[in-house]
């Protein structure tokens, strides 16, 4: 091929994504950490990257595609010479590695969950697909063996989830409340396995419950919850929803056998005097406050947001004054990988509705129950960038799943157990967007796919080891995350640092390695002494050890 002609159809390919991101040269620049008039340069052809790392910054930034991303390796491979066994020169950006890669967020040209590919003029070559799968392997290898201090095996080439930029902090503690699960449960039994907060729903606890008959409360299921909690010593964040028959008698019912209604009461004067009745009663024994379940879901609230605004303010203003040193949680969001419920948060927000609260609720989950957990980050990812937006920066709360839960399949054991602990873990990663509470649903329940411990039943193998996972943080300090080439690791590594104190009180460096899918062989590193695993088993290792990576996390300790 003409190299000149390839320079011209990858600046042509460039350039039409850059367009179809609507990103102006100067934002673009800004996110893959080059100045505006390179790009510009790149995308009309009077420069050429000589970075393949930095193609496909830019082309992810901008929303591109696995097949997309192959044609644009073939074309940057025949303009630079490759393709004719020259090898081009190395040109490295700030930090020499390669920078965040992120994906089109709402308000940005979406795929379609088919998996189709925007048309955007690019001819795609058969085979693509397992073409780039080959390539990309390939380049992780040679980069990985060539710039790391790491020795690699051949790794499962899988898509780098959006919003999962690496980074690093001062050192910061581990909150134990992290590790939430929400009770569907309303006999008052406790997890038999480390936890560390608990949420009320689908425990029984309803507000039709509570108050089966206006003014007439029934605290006895609250009460043994409540209590079994602080035995345990457990901070407890209970959920408004599910408003009586009597509350709303013409509104459409909610999704539970009891009459209970997907709306707010005929009388908000019923909403204060319950939210009041409850507070007075459970005291300091709540520690936190979801105001609403599902807000954005019809079958859990069908109101107007002006409405939701007014019972957050009223709610609010109760609780503040009843208990100043109880948590407002704002009304919950899901959906979050549509732009619908991006939309309904900045009505919410721009009404505003987050300046009564200390939180905000949001729902994470997969697309797909059987994706990797960290695939959240990219919901994280969306909601940081729509409060940015809005103008509000709460702490995120993730308290709960998706209202259809319970028709998927279970998943297997092993792969159960690892995704419940990356669930954590993917928690930790996204502390940089301001996530702070992670609340996995649900401890007492045996027929959802990932189970952490059926009510009467010993814990799983997922609940152990969510259990060891804690155990080895509970003095923690969390300093960095990161995955992959960024941090000088086989690209389908991902890795948390820490500072764990040893038995004597000193302050070591741990690390906390996985993979997002596949196997990697990586060298322990420098002070290297000790490889633990969730299965309570461990070895010591030096420097020169080379330690297996899989799906299942591992803890390297160094000292």
């Amino acid at each position: 091929m003409d190299g000149t002609r390839e320079a011209q159809e990858l600046a042509a390919l460039l350039a039409a994504l850059k367009r179809r991101s609507r990103l102006s040269y100067q934002e673009l620049g800004r996110r893959v950490f080059i100045s505006s008039s390179t790009l510009h340069r790149y995308c009309n052809g009077k420069g050429l990257p000589t970075d393949y790392g930095l193609v496909v910054r830019i082309a992810k930034e901008c929303g591109a595609d696995a097949d997309e991303l192959n044609t644009l390796l073939r074309c940057w491979k025949a303009a630079t010479g490759q393709e004719r066994g020259q090898g081009p020169a190395r040109e490295s950006g700030p930090t020499g590695e390669s920078g965040p890669t992120r994906e089109a967020g709402p308000g940005r040209e979406q795929r379609p969950d088919s998996g189709r590919t925007p048309d955007f003029g690019l001819r795609r070559p058969q085979g693509a697909r397992f073409v780039l799968a080959t390539v990309m392997a390939l380049v992780v290898l040679c980069t990985a063996a060539g710039s790391a201090p790491y020795e690699v095996a051949p790794a499962a080439t899988v898509p780098v989830p959006a919003g999962s930029t690496s980074w690093a902090q001062t050192p910061s503690p581990v909150d134990p409340e992290l590790f939430g699960v929400t009770m569907n449960s309303f006999s008052g039994a406790m997890p038999s396995f480390r936890t560390g907060a608990l949420r009320l729903w689908d425990s029984e606890t309803r507000w039709a419950q509570l108050e089966p008959v206006r003014r007439e409360y029934d605290w006895s299921t609250l009460d043994r919850l409540l209590d079994g909690a602080e035995r345990e010593g457990l901070p407890t964040l209970f959920v408004f929803g599910g408003t009586p028959a009597w509350a709303a008698p013409g509104a459409r019912k909610a999704a539970y056998p009891d009459g209970s209604r997907a709306a707010p009461p005929d009388d908000l004067d019923d909403w204060d005097a319950l939210v009041r009745a409850l507070v007075r009663h459970a005291g300091a024994r709540i520690d936190a406050y979801e105001l609403w379940v599902m807000a954005n879901h019809e079958h859990h609230y069908n109101g107007s947001v002006d409405t939701l605004v007014e019972m957050t303010r009223r709610a609010s203003r109760v609780i503040r004054e009843a208990d100043p040193d109880a948590t407002v949680v704002c009304p919950s969001i899901t959906e979050l990988w549509t732009a619908e419920a991006h939309e309904y948060l900045l009505r919410f927000a721009e009404s505003g509705g987050y300046q009564y609260c200390d939180a905000a609720g949001i729902k994470l989950y997969q697309r797909q129950f059987t994706d990797p957990p960290e695939t959240m980050l990219e919901a994280v990812r969306d909601v940081d960038r729509t409060f940015q937006r809005a103008g509000y920066h709460l702490p995120l709360w993730s308290t709960g799943t998706t209202q259809t839960v319970t028709l998927n399949d279970p998943l297997e054991e092993e792969r159960a157990a690892n995704h419940a602990v990356r669930f954590y873990l993917t928690g930790l990663y996204a502390r940089k967007r301001n996530l702070a509470r992670m609340y996995f649903y649900a401890w007492g329940n045996g027929n959802i796919p990932v189970v952490l411990q059926a009510e009467g039943q010993p814990p799983t193998k997922a609940g152990l080891f969510v259990g060891r996972l804690q155990q080895w943080l509970a003095r923690a300090d969390l300093r960095s995350c990161g995955h992959g080439l960024q941090i000088a690791l086989p690209e389908n590594v991902w890795q948390c640092e820490f500072l764990i104190p040893d038995e004597r009180g000193t302050l070591r460096t741990a690390r906390i390695r996985w993979t997002l899918a596949g196997t990697a062989d990586t060298r322990a590193g420098t002070g290297a002494r000790s490889i633990e695993y969730l299965d309570n088993s461990g070895r010591e290792v030096d420097h020169r050890d080379t330690v297996r990576v899989t799906e299942r996390p591992v803890l390297i300790r160094y000292g």
